[in-house]
């Protein structure tokens, strides 16, 4: 029994971001305000809320959220992600200068970049470097830095400086979120120090998203809208979005 008031405490925090004790002692009436901080605590020890005083917080509503664990997301929307990739491969041109960014949807991509034959790749993202190396002749190059081990990216100062001085024909770029008010987001500072300086040096800038990203917030803004040339997507999005792209001369596929 206690482990499913546990389980729908986090649903309820989750639902509403910020909660008090008071406000889950009067929703679980039956046990006590005593036994509703142990169960706090215990989520906290799993990892799913951080407690403040007098209640908790999601984690998703913290300012310093962690995106989810590379391996989950990989295993996500997989079809979707294959289709992104597979529309994205028309971008990919022989002989030219690419960067690609990193993410699950990204390392679909560079899976299928061996028949495209660029001459030179720069990539935050050692899985798809490897991914690379296996798959196509082009000269890889990993941007250097600091690896986040939740979703695998090379990201800090260090990377800025690194790709300050390396020519972008295209870039491949990933968002973990997307609204028409915040423009694409990611959850880590770091990264969006590194995609804000990609965008503004790549000529062409190519984002790919899958449709669930929508609507979702992330703590960092790193592009709006109107800074990328194509939005590559597995269904087409509503239709203020396409109207927004349309006014921005951005091209959705």
């Amino acid at each position: 029994m206690s482990n499913d008031r546990i389980e729908r405490i986090y649903q309820y925090i989750e639902a509403h971001g910020e909660v008090t004790v008071d406000e889950l002692a009067a929703l679980f009436s039956d046990v006590s305000s005593m036994t509703i901080r142990r169960d706090l605590a215990t989520l906290e020890e799993r990892g799913d809320i951080v407690r403040i005083r007098g209640g908790a917080k999601s984690i998703a509503h913290l300012s310093r959220r962690k995106e989810a664990v590379f391996s989950h997301r990989a295993g996500e929307n997989v079809t979707a992600k294959q289709t992104i990739a597979q529309k994205a491969l028309r971008y990919v041109q022989t002989g030219r200068s690419l960067y690609l960014d990193a993410g699950s949807t990204i390392l679909h991509l560079a899976s299928r970049m061996g028949e495209c034959e660029p001459s030179f790749v720069l990539t935050s993202s050692p899985v798809a470097a490897l991914e690379l190396i296996k798959n196509s002749s082009a000269r890889v190059t990993l941007v250097g830095g600091q690896l986040n081990s939740d979703n695998l990216c090379v990201s800090g100062s260090n990377s800025v400086a690194f790709v300050q001085n390396i020519n972008i024909d295209i870039a491949f770029m990933a968002a973990s979120g997307f609204s028409t008010e915040t423009g694409f987001t990611t959850g880590d500072f770091n990264e969006c120090e590194l995609k804000r300086e990609i965008v503004s040096k790549a000529r062409k800038k190519i984002l790919l998203m899958d449709i669930t990203k929508i609507d979702t917030y992330l703590p960092f803004t790193f592009a709006a809208l109107s800074d990328i040339d194509v939005l590559v997507t597995d269904q087409p999005p509503e239709e203020e979005i396409s109207a927004l792209a349309r006014e921005c001369g951005v091209e959705i596929i």
